[in-house]
């Protein structure tokens, strides 16, 4: 795997490119983003409307399109890099190639607006909160997943992660990690009540996936890691919130 972490600043969205045939990849670079969008997903309740629409901010290649089978939403994503639009336009998802500080879309024209693995890539998440509460209708549902502004999480996801064997070396800055009660707060500024709660990989899974990865052995379909939930926020956390009418 090419690791384009080593010749390029941390969090340089470029990397996306030079990543690009590793988001298919079960295996590959962005596993755990696989594993994060069926747990993302699982918090999305069926379409309560014939024309519900969910807005997927950071869309990437549209992983989470898959877990969003049958659930009755029109799904649309939103994303700076191209390449990987390419790839969720081929998987169902309608995409639009824009910022997420300033997604080109109708205020309140969303059911829900998912974020997942954003915030902490972006160099203003507070800008991103308020685009993405400004889409969400009465009612509408917000859900999203990041990392926590923590040392133990500094150590995890950066430390120690990035020297796992497919983790790509500056995929993350973590001067950009977002603090969970900022994050809560600032939902709340903006009309959202969001429930935070920790999350990480089932620990039996990740082992078995570790060392099939150390063998260099594939994965088996249905046997990858799941994400469960965990009694602290302190690395990775979920958050599921509803607009106020």
């Amino acid at each position: 795997m090419r690791d384009a972490g080593l010749s390029l600043p941390r969090n340089d969205p470029r990397q996306y490119d030079d990543l690009a045939d590793e988001w298919w990849r079960p295996d590959g670079a962005f596993a755990m983003l696989h594993w994060l969008a069926e747990a993302r997903a699982a918090l999305v309740p069926p379409a309560a409307r014939p024309d519900a629409l969910l807005v997927d901010l950071g869309c990437g290649a549209g992983l989470l399109a898959p877990h969003l089978a049958g659930k009755g939403y029109r799904h649309v994503g939103v994303d700076l890099t191209r390449s990987a639009l390419a790839q969720a336009a081929a998987h169902g998802v309608t995409v639009v190639n824009g910022d997420a500080t300033a997604v080109p879309l109708a205020g309140g024209c969303a059911d829900v607006v998912a974020a997942g693995e954003l915030l902490e890539h972006v160099p203003d998440w507070r800008a991103v909160v308020a685009q993405a509460c400004r889409l969400l209708r009465p009612g509408g549902l917000l859900v999203l997943d990041t990392l926590n502004d923590t040392a133990l999480c500094r150590l995890v996801a950066v430390r120690i992660a990035e020297r796992l064997p497919t983790v790509p070396r500056g995929i993350h800055d973590p001067r950009l990690f977002v603090d969970h009660r900022e994050l809560v707060a600032e939902c709340a500024r903006h009309g959202v009540d969001l429930r935070i709660r920790g999350v990480r990989p089932g620990a039996p899974g990740l082992l078995r996936w570790l060392f099939r990865q150390v063998r260099g052995a594939p994965t088996p379909s249905g046997q990858e890691p799941r994400i469960v939930p965990t009694g602290s926020p302190a690395v990775l956390y979920q958050g599921r919130g509803v607009r106020g009418g």
